[in-house]
């Protein structure tokens, strides 16, 4: 149970401060890395719920999450690539 707190405060700070550099920026590029940086966060947090309690229940969502970060990051780049 320790072990579940301790994940559950990182995981808070980590988002937190992802959601702090989303909202400040300064530039589009600054604040989606933050976003992929809170999904990545989200990521950890339900692998790390399906760890401590030991069900797979969850692997769909992960793969979900995982697939829209890829996803995300990929069209960033077309996006990137095409306005410079």
């Amino acid at each position: 149970m320790f072990l579940a707190v301790v994940l559950t405060g990182l995981f808070s700070v980590t988002a937190l401060l992802a959601l702090i550099r989303l909202y400040r920026g300064p530039s589009l590029l600054d604040r989606v890395v933050a976003a992929d940086m809170l999904l990545a966060t989200m990521i950890g947090a339900v692998g790390a719920e399906a760890a401590v309690n030991r069900h797979a229940t969850t692997l769909p969502v992960l793969l979900v999450l995982s697939v829209l970060g890829f996803v995300g990051a990929v069209s960033l780049v077309r996006f990137v690539v095409r306005e410079s």
